[in-house]
């Protein structure tokens, strides 16, 4: 009979692919939780994962497990989440994650009348120039710039949102303002690290500046893996940025150029596993979100300056 305990362990694992990960999240430490899957194999008699300096993956016997240990562990929840009645409750804990600009400047601020409105839920905001892994449990519920296509997961279009190209008054008054996209290539730009781009919905740039247009390329002063970063180089005046319209149309420091030449629109997806979407709580979080930006989507496409902040009673 397997134990519990070791299946929870081989979930861990599987899902981090990384010892020493796993082992915070179980709370052990890397030698113990090193000998406990060692001797869960032996158990089983069957290798489950390949080990190598990338991490731990796992095998054809680990994939053939994997899928029976998420099976027991989703029973385990629902059993547990019954038992307590925690599924009907409006109180408990949430963890939101999301891109980093976007829950900075969005997210965050409309979450403050979702406290109001439900003090026993503790909200865990994940902003992170990067998609949060709701396979491997990092977050109850996604907002990705672009569609998953994980199974098991519920999805829905949550909003969309533009960007346009921005530069500092300073930055204008020293280099000009250019008239033309043709003109970029006498301009400093800031952008993304290329090779560090977390989804390619945030490649921007590339197709403005097609060589045949854009004549010598522009020089890139600063690169930066976080949008934040690149909004407050563009407000300091080191080059012209591509920047959502719901960062910089509240930055009187920043201007739009090239309007007519330059507009991207990008769409958020909002996700959750199939049994925490039917928990109560997240259930109202979803719905708060989806009805919130719906609300506010001439603030996310650049026709409105102010983000409104729904009411605090529901």
């Amino acid at each position: 009979m397997l134990d519990w305990q070791d299946i929870q362990i081989f979930l861990e694992v599987a899902r981090s692919q990384r010892l020493t990960d796993a082992a915070r999240r179980l709370g052990l430490d890397h030698s113990t939780l090193s000998r406990r899957t060692r001797r869960f194999e032996q158990k089983l008699n069957a290798q489950l994962f390949e080990r190598s300096t990338h991490g731990y993956h796992l095998t054809e016997a680990g994939q053939q497990l994997l899928a029976h240990a998420e099976e027991m562990a989703r029973h385990a929840f629902e059993a547990g989440e019954s038992l307590t009645d925690k599924n009907h409750q409006i109180s408990g804990q949430i963890r939101l994650g999301v891109t980093e600009g976007f829950g900075t400047w969005v997210i965050a601020p409309l979450l403050s009348a979702f406290c109001k409105r439900h003090p026993g839920v503790t909200l865990d905001l994940l902003a992170l120039p990067r998609v949060v892994n709701l396979s491997r449990h990092e977050a109850d519920l996604a907002i990705t710039v672009e569609r998953p296509v994980s199974p098991g997961l519920v999805i829905s279009r949550l909003c969309d949102y533009r960007l346009r190209l921005y530069a500092s008054e300073g930055y204008l008054e020293r280099h000009g303002t250019p008239q033309r996209l043709a003109e970029l290539g006498r301009h400093r730009l800031i952008g993304y690290v290329d090779d560090l781009i977390f989804s390619e919905q945030l490649g921007y740039l590339a197709p403005l500046l097609d060589p045949a247009v854009v004549d010598p390329p522009p020089h890139f002063p600063l690169r930066s893996t976080s949008v934040t970063t690149q909004h407050v180089a563009a407000r300091h005046g080191i080059g012209l940025a591509v920047l959502p319209c719901f960062m910089a149309e509240t930055d009187t420091a920043l201007t739009s150029v090239l309007d007519d030449e330059v507009e991207v629109v990008r769409q958020f997806w909002i996700t959750a596993r199939q049994e925490q979407r039917q928990l109560a709580r997240v259930r109202l979080l979803w719905d708060f979100l989806r009805e919130a930006l719906e609300a506010n989507r001439d603030f996310l496409m650049g026709e409105a300056r102010e983000l409104e902040i729904p009411t605090a009673v529901g």
